[in-house]
């Protein structure tokens, strides 16, 4: 069985904050890497890029008198060293929408399935003042549904309903404020009443589909699925291939989703294995895992299904979609112009980024929106990093070396609450396996954590710096559980923690590199050496918090001036 992960592909005009990171791009690399030691390496492929077409990206190179490409060649190359480099992300494929494989690819898939594409005739906002059609994200206007007063024309962000620009109250353009008019113009449009029933059904017989990706899709599907427009009136995109479309292009919404396709294409392209792609995609052979935000679901639930569907090729539907909620910070929704949040470009500058991949997936929104404060940051850090596991490395790894001379000793006459821990191990590693397939990865660390607590507690009652004179068997016994404890809570970190993680397993004496999921329900072998102890985690200072105020305002500076152009 293949696995195919992806994230939702980050819009390149800004740089993601700590919110985006964990909705998307951080938790599809846990699963990535836990799918890896699962699954085999070579069963899995992971990819994602940046989103660089459309207005927005447009309007920003003509006021600047430069090309759009060249503000995006910027913002990519920045982002991708950020992900790749700073955040460890392990992706097989991180590419661009202005790729060429990408663009080819996007084309030749809507011509193929053109019978269910037609061209109409409509009226759209069109700005007199700044001379040009305003695409959906560029008219704001009151939600009809909720009444929300800042919606977007494609989306309201407090209700989550798909809108249009038509149907918004008090609508206004987004660039200057002044009221549009409507204007006739020819479109294509994609139909996707005719995938209605077949989406419903497969969405609902899915077991392993989350709750509330299945409520958002089905309410939508309910009110009623409509042709929804391919083609824009902008310039900075995918040309639109069909007869007599020239000057429009493809809806950044549409081909970005194709994105997934053409990414494992260019990416086997590369290895020279151009016909290998459709492993990952062959319907029955792969399963299929998205981690995106709540407010993409009816893009990859509704709209994605219907375009693979559409297609002649028997494409494989979306195993499960991680949608997480969204993850406010101290309260409030991320702001950049207020100063509200982190962003991922300044998070390295404060604490290493292993201590926030864990910190951002143990307050991971999974059920409900989540807040990130800084109390419970420096508890999680100095509490569960340092005390519950940090601290548990070190203490096994500096007995070993103490009392059997950096050996494992050999196990002899195991009592009933030695069998009770190896048992608890072999247990925690299947649970955590089984939450991590359900994309439950808070819940996995859950269950990491409380095995470590446990250990800890198996070493307190077991004492054996007590008894390694009086019961040396017991010690001995003692400590070859807890090290394979270790070594099981190491492994199982690695998806989360990757850097720390290869350091508790260098001290015990062995190599991640080649190991496999399973492998962490084996006990250490007896006479296996183990390394050095050293300190793996270390405890925030007690005055971090009050101090974070100037630190930030440091770091902004210093973080602004590297970014490029687009970005700032």
């Amino acid at each position: 069985m293949r696995i195919f992960v992806a994230s939702a592909w980050p819009y390149v005009q800004s740089v993601p904050h700590l919110g985006n990171l964990v909705g998307s791009i951080l938790s599809a690399d846990v699963f990535a890497r836990y799918a890896r030691l699962k699954y085999g390496k070579e069963n899995v492929i992971f990819v994602s890029g940046s989103d660089e077409h459309g207005t927005p990206i447009e309007i920003e190179a003509i006021k600047r008198g430069v090309s759009p490409k060249s503000l995006t060649d910027q913002a990519h190359d920045y982002d991708k060293r950020l992900f790749l480099g700073t955040w460890n992300i392990s992706f097989d494929n991180y590419t661009r929408t202005e790729s060429e494989v990408h663009k080819n690819f996007v084309k030749e898939f809507l011509l193929g399935v053109s019978k269910y594409i037609s061209v109409e005739e409509e009226e759209l906002p069109y700005c007199e003042k700044d001379k040009l059609f305003l695409p959906d994200r560029f008219v704001r206007g009151t939600c009809p549904y909720c009444g929300f007063e800042d919606a977007r024309g494609d989306q309201c962000d407090r209700c989550g309903r798909l809108l249009t620009p038509s149907i918004l109250i008090n609508p206004k353009c987004a660039i200057c404020g002044t009221p549009p008019v409507l204007r006739k113009t020819k479109h294509w449009f994609f139909d996707l009443r005719p995938f209605s029933e077949s989406i419903k059904q497969w969405i609902t017989a899915s077991p392993e589909m989350p709750e509330n990706v299945k409520g958002t899709a089905l309410s939508w599907i309910n009110e009623g699925l409509k042709p929804r427009s391919l083609t824009r009136d902008n310039a900075w995109g995918i040309p639109a291939p069909f007869s007599g479309a020239q000057g429009k292009t493809i809806y950044v919404w549409f081909e970005a989703l194709l994105g997934y396709l053409s990414a494992t294409l260019e990416y086997f392209t590369a290895k020279g294995e151009p016909d290998k792609w459709m492993e990952f995609w062959e319907n029955g052979k792969v399963r299929s895992y998205y981690f995106i935000g709540k407010d993409n679901i009816p893009f990859h639930a509704v709209i994605l299904p219907a375009m693979l569907m559409a297609s002649e090729r028997n494409y494989a539907l979306p195993t499960i979609i991680g949608a997480t909620e969204y993850l406010l910070y101290e309260g409030q929704k991320f702001s950049k112009s207020r100063k509200i949040g982190i962003w991922i470009d300044e998070a390295p500058h404060i604490m290493e980024t292993d201590y926030w991949r864990f910190l951002l997936i143990r307050m991971r929104p999974e059920e409900k929106d989540m807040n990130f404060t800084w109390t419970e940051a420096i508890r999680i850090v100095n509490t569960e990093l340092n005390d519950d596991i940090g601290n548990l490395v070190n203490r096994v790894v500096t007995m070993i070396n103490r009392y059997f001379q950096g050996e494992i000793p050999e196990p002899r006459n195991l009592k009933d609450t030695d069998n009770k821990l190896l048992f608890q191990v072999r247990e925690t590693v299947d649970s955590v396996g089984r939450m991590f397939d359900r994309t439950k990865l808070k819940g996995g660390t859950e269950l990491i954590l409380s095995l470590a607590r446990d250990t800890n507690a198996y070493l307190n009652s077991k004492a054996p710096w007590d008894k390694i004179k009086s019961e040396p068997e017991d010690a001995s016994n003692t400590l070859y559980v807890a090290g394979s404890a270790v070594k099981a809570i190491g492994l199982m970190l690695y998806p989360v923690i990757p850097t720390k993680a290869e350091v508790i397993y260098r001290q015990l004496g062995l190599d991640i590199a080649n190991a496999s999921w399973d492998d962490a329900k084996e006990p250490l072998k007896p006479g296996h050496r183990v390394g050095k102890p050293e300190p793996v985690f270390k405890k925030l200072p007690t005055d971090f918090e009050k101090k974070l105020g100037e630190l930030l305002e440091k770091i902004r500076g210093e973080v602004e001036k590297e970014r490029p152009t687009l970005l700032k």
